[in-house]
């Protein structure tokens, strides 16, 4: 951005896809206004200069112009939101607040109508790709909420996204990530049980792959699942315990619309299983280990 009046961000939830975030917003040139947890990873944020650490996330609502989340659930967005010092009771008319995380899209209706009677605005804008893209601004960004403002804060998603998709009104971007992930982890959970089935019956999972590969099963997530399933490497790099809460999302989207989903179902049931086997910290091929002993 060439702008010379940036607007001051506030940025809540510096892990490692907000920190490295925060990183790219610092190298062109943003005014950050930080909180986390973590110290060290504020301390990691203050020490490049042109930011400040203020003590509540009203105080930080106070002293910025947009202010982004990057947290881990609907249930942390929501403390952030409506906390007595919260973001609400600091958000200025005309701020927008965008939310980069996986959040369920009623909750995130609600804040937008919570906010708006404020004066100010939201953004649902899910992320694609991997900590790595965003710390050079190459991030897949799916938003979606009023026109008007999407149009205000695009300057600034462009900064740190290479791809910035406009999907229509608010709540749409949390859908279409929730039914992405929905997808992508039940075909990751399906092909692993394969595998972990056909290492039970003695077949060669290498001679599998090349079978299932050579037809229209071929896919990349076939290929993070091979990876593990026979070479013993993970690096797909979303954990079982987040699979698992974005399909329980998913599961209660579906539920809000009044309709059901037992695939979705199914693959939150075995997920769960994983998880209470503790297997949650492992990436989602990594269930392959709980298929085989649940195989058995």
């Amino acid at each position: 951005m060439t702008d010379t009046k940036l607007p001051t961000i506030g940025f809540i939830g510096l892990g490692l896809m907000g920190g490295n975030m925060v990183e790219c917003l610092q190298k062109n040139g943003f005014q950050l206004n930080v909180m986390d947890l973590d110290e060290n990873a504020v301390a990691t944020v203050l020490s490049r200069g042109n930011a400040n650490a203020p003590s509540s996330a009203k105080e930080l609502a106070e002293a910025s112009d947009i202010v982004m989340l990057c947290l881990t659930t609907s249930d942390v967005v929501e403390s952030m939101i409506y906390a007595e010092d919260g973001i609400l009771a600091g958000i200025k008319e005309g701020s927008v607040v965008i939310d980069f995380g996986t959040s369920i899209p009623a909750s995130t209706r609600k804040i937008g109508a919570d906010l708006a009677a404020k004066g100010a605005g939201m953004i649902d804008a899910p992320l694609g790709r991997t900590p790595a893209h965003a710390k050079d601004g190459l991030l897949n960004i799916m938003a979606a909420g009023d026109k008007e403002t999407f149009e205000k804060v695009k300057p600034v998603l462009d900064v740190q996204g290479e791809n910035v998709f406009y999907l229509g009104a608010l709540g749409t971007g949390h859908t279409t990530k929730l039914i992405n992930n929905f997808l992508g982890m039940t075909t990751v959970c399906a092909m692993s049980q394969a595998f972990a089935v056909a290492k039970l019956s003695g077949i060669d999972g290498q001679q599998l792959f090349d079978i299932m590969s050579a037809g229209p099963s071929n896919s990349p997530f076939m290929q993070f699942c091979k990876n593990y399933a026979v070479d013993s490497v993970s690096d797909l790099g979303f954990s079982i315990a987040n699979a698992n809460k974005d399909i329980g999302y998913f599961v209660e989207m579906v539920s809000d619309l009044g309709s059901k989903t037992a695939i979705a179902e199914g693959t939150s049931e075995n997920l769960k299983a994983a998880l209470d086997a503790g297997l949650g910290e492992g990436n989602v091929p990594e269930i392959f280990d709980y298929f085989l002993k649940l195989e058995k």
